[in-house]
């Protein structure tokens, strides 16, 4: 039977997403042994959190902010892989692999990571194998939403999928103004082309093609948009449903 403790002890105890922790199975036998490998750290806007190719050290959760996980290509390119978000942990790939990471992340805006270094991590499994189904379910999820992109790559147009993710930001950066949502973009037009995999000259055309439609203007990174976000058909159930409960408050 896991041990009963007081909420404030544990390291992510005053975490809004506590409950959907990680470490939320660790009990009040082994939460100091959680909280001594246990960090917590600012990372100013455009500030890399982890290389690609650099050996992992720990279990990463973002807990304020956004992190771009972007690949770096041999020929000095670079691709967008995804966002991420509070409450999502990355990193995790190269962890449970014992490997390098695969992709750096960079901060967009102020962030705050939480991080459990890789030793105390791979201790706190051991002796909670809920820690490990936490984490199996979120490997899951990031498989489904890589097939979700897939698919929509195959059956719908590059402009649905522009306008798609358009919505997606707009719910996660926008807010009301007037009678149209706005929000200021945080990453570059070449970041939204990598996104919904299309060449990033395409990206031009499609924003003319949206504007043409009167849905959306845009001005450099500046993005207002006609309508409203419970229109949004996200690519998997859980975008669609994050979606309602960020349109919930900004009402």
């Amino acid at each position: 039977m896991a041990d009963v403790f007081d909420p404030p002890h544990h390291p992510c105890g005053r975490c809004i997403f506590y409950e959907k922790s990680l470490w939320h199975p660790v009990g009040l036998g082994s939460v100091s042994q959680l909280t001594g490998g246990f960090s917590r750290r600012e990372i100013a806007q455009g500030e890399v959190l982890f290389e690609q190719g650099a050996p992992n050290r720990g279990v990463f959760c973002v807990s304020k902010g956004l992190f771009a996980l972007r690949s770096h290509n041999a020929d000095g390119s670079s691709t967008l892989m995804r966002l991420a978000y509070p409450g999502e942990i990355i990193g995790f790939r190269s962890f449970l692999g014992q490997g390098e990471h695969q992709t750096e992340a960079r901060a967009l805006m102020p962030s705050r990571v939480c991080t459990v270094a890789r030793m105390s991590a791979e201790r706190l499994i051991r002796h909670h194998p809920a820690i490990l189904e936490r984490l199996m379910v979120r490997a899951v999820a990031e498989i489904d939403r890589s097939h979700a992109r897939i698919i929509a790559a195959a059956t719908t147009s590059n402009k649905e999928r522009l306008a798609k993710l358009l919505a997606w930001l707009m719910a996660r950066h926008g807010a009301p103004e007037g009678d149209e949502m706005h929000m200021q973009l945080p990453m570059t037009r070449s970041d939204l082309a990598d996104l919904i995999g299309v060449q990033r000259e395409t990206m031009s055309r499609l924003v003319k093609r949206l504007e043409e439609d009167g849905v959306y203007r845009f001005s450099g990174r500046e993005v207002w948009m006609q309508g409203v976000l419970e229109d949004y058909q996200g690519e998997t159930e859980a975008e669609r449903e994050e979606v309602r409960l960020l349109v919930q408050r900004l009402r």
